[in-house]
Order: structure tokens, then C-alpha cells, then sequence
């Protein structure tokens, strides 16, 4: 692999790539020294990703789920930014980054969350994930204290934070960035630009040539790389935890990385994105695809088979099949509405609960629904 610095010392547009749109090497000192496995885990997880995307969309469509935010067409910055990092590096993300979650186990109760269940948010604690963020670039303040946090701990570890472009533009994101770089805190900003945040385009989001150089206005670097290839955003991210884990033996130093990609699908599942964009941009990204280039790069490398996407595919069906069923059969106990409202009990909340009890137990399930 390249020095680290020749990633960073390059203009902001000056795009990190490894492989290009048909798969084939185009900086061979950027490939990562992994093992095949690795590879073709990283790949399978991808895959895992468009699937699972497909999937979540359907069971939404047939009322199964709530409204869902799609990734498909950038499961190469999620899959690749999450194999650079180390277990016990801590992660946020926004609402559309599931490859975080994926690359860190999948649990199956994620699909809780989506399904309405708090339960879904509060088993990503033991992968060292955040609950997602709805609101948009609220949780950055919050991934520059789990930083700071961890500064003043001593520990080995890095807080990261996925958002999206339109995040650029609110206030928590210049907040978190000026106390990242001046308290040098082992933080990693990813900025997951997919060109549209909902319906306003890239070109209106922002006069900045790129979304990259917003780090220099609070002292230190930002990267840009090709949000579409898998082995261009692992190098890019692994270079930037080490300089935020100060392996050099200067101070730890946060970088900005503007990941490069496009939204194949809706903003949600709850969007038309017809309204403001043209298919035809779309299919053109389409020809960029995360998945095809890494599969033909896998395979050119003699890593991938026929055979072996098969297993894949059947082992994700599997895997998918019973985290739905799962999903499915839980039964929650809607009383816990009441237990996340504030800190503790107050007369109000108490009254309510009171009331909620006393109308469950005198009314059939399909009465209770219809109470007013």
C-alpha cells in the first residue's frame, strides 16, 4: 500500500479510487494486504446488504414494516469503511448506513427498530453501535464525546460517524467538527454524499467544490474516494484511524471523508423520487455499481466462484428468512411506551399507565384498538 500521507496530501477532488466502474485495478499499491477471506467476507456482506435492502422494502410495501430508508448503491462505502475498523471502535450512523450494522454481526432483533420495537435500537449496545439517528446530524455532537470520552480514558479505540450530505448543512455538524479539531479528538466524520438529500441535489446543497474540504476551515484533512469502491473507501478509512489512534507519535488528528456514491432508490419508502430526479441519472450510477466491480475483481483474482455465490445466496436467504420470522413473532408489551418518556415516573405518566392498564383489561383486543 501507499504512505498514508499520499492519501492526505492530495487536492479535494483528487478522488481516491482502487478499482474502477468495470472492476479492473487502477492503483496497485492501494490494495489492502488482506486474506482471501476477508475478501470475499467483505463481499458477501455487501451482497448481504442489497438483499436485505430488497427485502426490508417488500415486507414495507406489504405493511409489514414501517417506513424504511433504503442503501442500495452504497453498500461499498458502509461495508468498506466498516472492515477498516477494529471491534471496539465505536460507530453512529444516521438511518440509512445498515452495513454498519451488518459488518458488525447483524443481530436479528435490528429488524425490530424498523418494525416499531425500541428493542431493535438497544442490542446495536453490544456491537458497539450506536442507536440510529433520525434526526438529521444530531448524533455528531454526541460522536465527538464518545471521542473526547475516549481521549481522556486512554483507550485504543475511535469513535466514527456516518451521515449524509444533507447533514452538511445543519448546525451540529460545524459544532462537533471545530470541538473535533480543537481538542484533537480520535474521531472519523464519514460523509456518505449520495448526490440528493431527499430532493435537494448536491450542486444546491453547498457552493464548496467538495464536501472534503469543509475540514481544512477546522484544522485538519479531509479525503475524498470513490464512495463505490469497497477497497478505495477501506483504505481511505484505515489510513484515517490510525492518524486518529496517533499510531505516528503525534497528536491524534480527526479526518473528513466524502464518500462518493448515489441513492439507487427512494429517499424512504414513504418518497417519490421521480419528482425531482431523471431515471436516466440513475441507470448512469447504475454502471458504477459497488457490487459488480468488486465481483468481477474477485473473480479475476481467482477469490470467487459460481459455486461459492450460490452458498451465498442460499446462506443469506436462510439468514434473512429467520430474522423475519422472528421479527414477526415478538410480542412487546406495550405498557413500555410509558417507560422512556422522562427519567422516571411523574404523576401524568403514572396516570396514563394507569388509565392504558384499566382499558386492556376491560375491552377485547379489537375494541381496544378502536378506543378513542
Amino acid at each position: 500500500m501507499a504512505p498514508t500521507d499520499d492519501l492526505f496530501s492530495r487536492e479535494p477532488d483528487d478522488r481516491v479510487q482502487v478499482l474502477n466502474a468495470d472492476g479492473d485495478v487502477v492503483a496497485p499499491d492501494l490494495v489492502p494486504d488482506l486474506d482471501d477471506e476477508t475478501f470475499v467476507a467483505m463481499y458477501r456482506d455487501m451482497r448481504f446488504c442489497r438483499r436485505f435492502d430488497e427485502r426490508m422494502i417488500s415486507l414495507q410495501r406489504q405493511g409489514r414494516m414501517g417506513t424504511y430508508s433504503s442503501l442500495a448503491g452504497q453498500e461499498g462505502s458502509q461495508i468498506g469503511s466498516m472492515y477498516a475498523l477494529a471491534a471496539e471502535d465505536v460507530v453512529s450512523y444516521q438511518y440509512r448506513e445498515h452495513g454498519a450494522v451488518v459488518a458488525r454481526g447483524f443481530p436479528w432483533e435490528y429488524l425490530l427498530y424498523w418494525a416499531g420495537h425500541e428493542r431493535g435500537n438497544a442490542e446495536l449496545a453490544d456491537e458497539n453501535v450506536f442507536p440510529l439517528n433520525i434526526t438529521i446530524a444530531d448524533h455528531l455532537p454526541h460522536a465527538v464525546g464518545m471521542a473526547m470520552a475516549t481521549k481522556l480514558r486512554g483507550e485504543d479505540r475511535i469513535s466514527v460517524a456516518h451521515f449524509g450530505d444533507g447533514a452538511t448543512s445543519e448546525g451540529d455538524f460545524h459544532e462537533a467538527l471545530n470541538f473535533a479539531g480543537v481538542y484533537d479528538v480520535p474521531a472519523l466524520f464519514v460523509c456518505n454524499n449520495n448526490q440528493w438529500a431527499i430532493s435537494t441535489p448536491r450542486d444546491r446543497q453547498t457552493a464548496s467544490r467538495t464536501f472534503a474540504q469543509k475540514a481544512t476551515a477546522y484544522g485538519f484533512e479531509g479525503v475524498q474516494v470513490d464512495g463505490m469502491d469497497p477497497l478505495a473507501t477501506y483504505v481511505v478509512t484505515r489510513a484515517a484511524r490510525e492518524k486518529a489512534r496517533d499510531t505516528t507519535g503525534d497528536r491524534p488528528r480527526p479526518t473528513l471523508v466524502e464518500a462518493v456514491q448515489y441513492r439507487y432508490g427512494a429517499h424512504t419508502t414513504a418518497d417519490d423520487p421521480s419528482a425531482y430526479r431523471d431515471e436516466s441519472e440513475v441507470e448512469a450510477w447504475r454502471e458504477k455499481d459497488p457490487l459488480d466491480r468488486f465481483e468481477t475483481f474477485l473473480r479475476e483474482t481467482g477469490r470467487l466462484s459460481d459455486e461459492r455465490v450460490r452458498a451465498m445466496d442460499e446462506e443469506i436467504t436462510e439468514t434473512l428468512a429467520d430474522a423475519v420470522d422472528r421479527m414477526e413473532s415478538h410480542e412487546a408489551d406495550p405498557e413500555e411506551m410509558f417507560g422512556h418518556v422522562y427519567e422516571g415516573d411523574t404523576e401524568t405518566i403514572r396516570e396514563q399507565r394507569a388509565r392504558f392498564n384499566e382499558l386492556r383489561e376491560t375491552h377485547s383486543d379489537e375494541a381496544f384498538l378502536r378506543e378513542e
